[in-house]
């Protein structure tokens, strides 16, 4: 079926578009309640929801005491749950309904599961509070152990208990599981159980009053169960209409995914809201795959799913486009909070620093030796090794920093390169690569040695290629160490000489920062003030200067030689690593993801601070085109250079690249079943 879906349809790539609904709650009015439910279920309709969670006890009301105790009002009730039933049965949306169900001579605080006017199961609540101000079990019974039976309910039998998981059978993914309010504030919440069963969204219909923190302390337990059951949790709560005789409402729905808030609602608004996000159900699955340690606890738990009633339901999802409810990070290794930023640089930029510190501690030498070209990555690594002889009390002239001007270095890197030495204060040479670098050639019998402007692979690897062989034998002279400066993005593409060459260190400080966070780092260090104006001064400007590897001469027109107008822009190639490396989705989803999150330059949100001139868009044929580019450097063309990395530390949650890290694969494999995939999914036959 996901087949015949047209690219732009998010049911396509793995997504499910819930929504946490706040009807305007009543004191008990039935009649108002139901009115509410079918309004909001038709506008979820409208906006295209797979599955709406509504508040705990929605359609009777949750603060009406001894009601709950009175035959009219219960059988007021069912009436109601079937005129929601008649009155939504043309919808597809799924809905979780709150109401008091009475089974054998007990009362039950149930989650109903409606779909196209069939009620496809009833969940009781296991955990009643009765404490402070909750006294539940007056009314009602614990539904814990009721497994395998059934309910009678406007005029249907239909499953009962706490064991149901509920999935689509067109829909891949769509699976879910339902408790409610207490359930998630008990120490193993049944929805725990629910997704070592399989469900992949974890509902919450609730009516927890609000007191003062209580909002923050939900959204703890939303983002704690969502990251540690690796699903999206959706919580609904009752909102302003609800009886204020002793306690208050506010009406918060959340929608988190993994520890991730993807949505929520205002809150004290008095007219009815659905908070609305689109799932990523796919994902989740995937990253089950990736984490062992969730189907131990399936093992350890007696595997739920064997007790597990998995009730399936016929969806008919739209097959549409029908637009994306889900904010993108333009750079998934850059947050875009201003705190999440700074927070997040300060802890990889000292991640870096602890590791080399530790590293050089551990060896021999006596001296950190680097190359110094005046460019984000060597600069990056210097101020790293900066801070690293600051922690372990070492002078910065520890720092032996080289320069090594080739056949196209141009004078603004160079004069940079030896401005932030100099600001740094750490010991500063120069050598001249070029009389070698001609040796070279002309003992090879390179045609640029005759006098011929042959500018291949061979003309730059040479000049790399020499660099390392300096800086390795400069530290084998002084006892020295060479710090890495070559990035997580240079090596995902493959952008590095192998061997000797900028493939190879005795420490790669940089090889777990992408190019797009390496850029943020040196900015948090001028925010930050973690050196002195005048390296702040340098570190801006090289923050300004076009990115290239300067081995080869200026064209005709004076332009020096542009990496990402060879291998494409790093800040889509950051995008397309983490999506992979991360995630494993497939690059038919990758290019989706990418596509709406770049297509409009003015849509969405940018980090913070992010300069306005670099504020770029893709169409989708660019970002196509570059993926590919993408696959087949990471899958083909790039690995056998990953399988040789030296040590360096992991620093982002989306992954390394070490052979003995987030990343091990053949290193001669093929890109061909990737790229297949991205055809066939935007050239369907």
């Amino acid at each position: 079926m996901a087949t015949k879906a047209p690219f732009e349809a998010i049911h396509r790539h793995g997504y499910v578009r819930a929504a946490a609904a706040t009807p305007t709650a009543s004191s008990g009015d039935v009649a108002f309640n139901v009115a509410q439910t079918i309004a909001l279920a038709r506008e979820a309709d409208a906006r295209g929801v797979d599955l709406a969670v509504f508040p705990e006890l929605n359609i009777s009301s949750y603060a009406v005491d001894d009601l709950f105790l009175q035959e009219a009002f219960l059988d007021a009730v069912e009436t109601g749950l079937d005129a929601i039933r008649a009155g939504t049965a043309d919808l597809g949306t799924v809905l979780v309904l709150g109401a008091p169900l009475r089974r054998n001579g007990r009362l039950y605080n149930c989650g109903i599961v409606l779909s196209r006017g069939t009620i496809l199961g009833v969940v009781p609540k296991s955990f009643l509070p009765n404490y402070r101000e909750y006294y539940e079990k007056r009314w009602f019974v614990s539904g814990v152990g009721l497994d395998g039976i059934d309910i009678a309910v406007a005029g249907e039998t239909v499953p009962f208990g706490t064991d149901l998981i509920f999935a689509a059978t067109d829909l891949a993914d769509f699976i879910f599981h339902v408790e409610i309010c207490e359930d998630y504030w008990a120490p193993q919440p049944p929805s725990t159980i629910g997704a070592l069963s399989g469900a992949l969204i974890l509902c919450n219909l609730s009516a927890s009053n609000i007191t003062i923190g209580k909002a923050d302390e939900r959204k703890l337990l939303c983002a704690s169960q969502s990251s540690r059951c690796c699903a999206a949790y959706v919580f609904a709560a009752a909102g302003p209409g609800e009886s204020t005789t002793d306690l208050a409402w506010d009406g918060q729905g959340l929608i988190y995914e993994t520890g991730e808030l993807l949505a929520e609602s205002s809150r004290f608004d008095p007219e009815p809201e659905l908070c609305v996000a689109d799932v990523d159900v796919q994902r989740l699955r995937l990253e089950r795959m990736r984490m062992p340690t969730f189907n131990d606890n399936a093992v350890a738990a007696g595997h739920p799913e064997k007790k597990a009633r998995r009730i399936a339901f016929e969806h008919q999802p739209s097959l549409k486009d029908i637009g994306f409810e889900r904010s993108l990070r333009r750079f998934p290794f850059v947050p875009n909070r201003p705190e999440q930023l700074d927070l997040d640089c300060y802890e990889a930029f000292n991640i870096q620093v602890q590791g080399l510190a530790k590293r050089f501690t551990a060896t021999s030498g006596s001296k950190l030796v680097i190359g110094v070209s005046g460019g984000l990555d060597s600069t990056h690594a210097l101020i790293v090794a900066a801070k690293a002889c600051d922690f372990l009390g070492l002078p910065r002239s520890t720092i032996l920093g080289f320069t090594m001007p080739g056949f196209a270095t141009g004078e603004t890197t160079k004069s940079n390169a030896w401005a932030l030495m100099n600001a740094l204060g750490i010991v500063g040479e120069e050598i001249d690569i070029r009389p070698a670098a001609r040796q070279m050639l002309g003992d090879m019998g390179h045609p640029f040695a005759s006098g011929e402007p042959v500018y291949d692979i061979t003309f730059e690897n040479v000049q790399a290629g020499l660099r390392t062989d300096y800086l390795f034998r400069l530290a084998n002279q002084r006892r020295g160490f060479v710090v890495g400066t070559g990035d997580l993005s240079e090596l995902a593409l493959g952008w590095c000489t192998y061997g000797v060459g900028d493939h190879m260190s005795h420490y790669g400080v940089n090889a777990g920062v992408p190019k797009t966070l390496i850029q943020y780092l040196i900015r948090w260090c001028v925010k930050s003030n973690q050196f002195d104006a005048e390296t702040d001064r340098v570190l801006t400007a090289i923050l300004d200067t076009k990115i290239s590897p300067e081995l080869v001469p200026p064209d005709e027109q004076g332009e020096m030689q542009s990496t990402e107008d060879r291998i494409g822009p790093y800040e889509l190639h950051d995008f397309f690593l983490f999506h992979t490396l991360r995630s494993g989705q497939p690059p038919s989803k990758i290019a989706f993801l990418a596509w709406q999150a770049w297509q409009d330059a003015e849509r969405g949100l940018w980090p913070i601070g992010y300069p306005d001139q670099l504020k770029r868009a893709y169409d989708l044929p660019t970002i196509r085109g570059w993926l590919e580019e993408f696959l087949t450097r990471f899958f083909k063309t790039s690995q056998f250079k990953r399988s040789a990395l030296p040590n360096s530390p992991k620093v982002s949650m989306g992954g390394s690249l070490s052979p003995r890290g987030d990343w091990r694969a053949p290193s001669d494999g093929v890109a061909t079943l990737w790229l297949d995939e991205l055809r066939d999914a935007l050239d369907p036959a």
